[in-house]
């Protein structure tokens, strides 16, 4: 999230991706951020008809894991440097707190409920609160031996406990293995994905997961695939349900990450150069989303449209949504939001290390000859 819900190079040009740019995971993200656009619009439609609920429990299945694993993919450069904090500091944590406000001013004015402090991340701003947790891992996932089973003990282990509301602890706990499998990710596994025989298996993959959420769908509970309650706090078993439960999913929803990978062109297609601009299509849709509930939309497709027209209307608009967020002019309205200008709010890293500088001056300059 550079981040899975990356910002452009350049939000005043609409500049095609530069050569260094891996058109697979470009196209991987737009694909991915349309699946989140659609599950947020048909969600309030999920009662209507089977159909609207199979797919819902379908895309979340996978949609936020795999923007996760790419998500550490494309952070194994974070050092914990003065430029990558910088750099953290305003494309994650200043937009959160923007976001914050703005979808709690959004709550307040739809009537809905709103957490006790900005540190109890509201609707989607879970994933920047999770990224910057992340984030600042980085350094240690890549200084122990075998982070990959250790990320999945851990995250097996905190099911265990309750972990409360802030910052989402639960869902960065639960889906952390997916961060850290992106990490240790190398470009030869991504090419192991174009091979003939997995392309046919990931198509196996998702058909057998749709035909999965169909056929069972009645029987499952979306908590285990919003990640956002360890088994303690759904007052559930740790054996014999609760642990293989979360275990299952998390097999399922890398299964189907690969599966979208290998399935994902890996060409330059015409949403390539999109893939750059997946935060303001992350961060802005849920606007729309809120304000279309507000103005009836939902009320209003279902009785005059019939519901399954509904919902492939309703799919339709929040794909050309999608698109929409992504034009230069709507970059232009809501850079100050989405990308902000908070320089002002840092320290001269210049000067932040002048004083550490002036107290090893003595030490480096030696011993204090005798007599003095």
């Amino acid at each position: 999230m550079a981040t899975t819900i990356d910002r452009p190079h350049d939000v005043r040009a609409d500049r095609a991706p530069g050569p260094q740019r891996d058109a697979l995971l470009d196209n991987a993200k737009f694909l991915l951020i349309v699946l989140v656009v659609v599950g947020h619009a048909i969600e309030p439609m999920t009662d209507d008809t089977r159909l609207a609920d199979a797919l819902y429990y379908w895309v979340y299945l996978f949609h936020m894991p795999a923007f996760v694993l790419i998500s550490g993919y494309l952070s194994k450069s974070f050092d914990a440097s003065g430029r990558r904090i910088d750099k953290l500091l305003t494309t994650v944590a200043a937009p959160y707190l923007l976001f914050w406000g703005l979808y709690a001013l959004v709550s307040l004015s739809t009537g809905r409920d709103l957490p006790d402090s900005p540190l109890e991340p509201l609707w989607l701003t879970w994933f920047l609160a999770a990224l910057f947790v992340w984030r600042m891992t980085v350094p240690l996932w890549n200084r122990i031996r075998r982070p990959f089973a250790v990320s999945v003990a851990v995250s097996l282990l905190g099911g265990a406990v309750t972990t409360g509301d802030v910052l989402d602890v639960s869902r960065i706990v639960s889906l952390l293995p997916f961060f850290v499998a992106g990490l240790v990710l190398q470009p030869h596994h991504l090419d192991l994905l174009k091979q003939t025989w997995v392309r046919v298996w990931s198509a196996g993959v998702v058909t057998v997961t749709a035909a999965m959420c169909w056929i069972h769908l009645e029987t499952l509970s979306r908590e285990w695939v919003y990640w956002r309650q360890s088994i303690v706090d759904r007052d559930m078993e740790f054996l014999p349900v609760g642990l293989p439960g979360r275990l299952m999913f998390m097999v399922l929803a890398f299964a189907l990450t690969a599966a979208v990978l290998s399935l994902t062109p890996r060409r330059t297609t015409h949403f390539t150069r999109l893939g750059a601009l997946t935060m303001y299509v992350f961060l802005l849709h849920g606007l729309l989303v809120r304000g279309a509930d507000a103005l009836g939309w939902y009320d209003f497709a279902g009785p005059a449209l019939g519901d399954y027209a509904a919902l492939g209307i309703t799919a339709l608009l929040a794909v050309a949504a999608s698109y929409l967020l992504c034009t230069p002019w709507v970059r232009r309205a809501t850079a100050w939001a989405v990308e902000p200008r908070v320089r002002w709010a840092l320290r001269d890293r210049g000067a932040a290390s002048a004083p550490a500088a002036a107290t090893a001056a003595p030490a480096e300059a030696g011993p204090v000859p005798a007599g003095r």
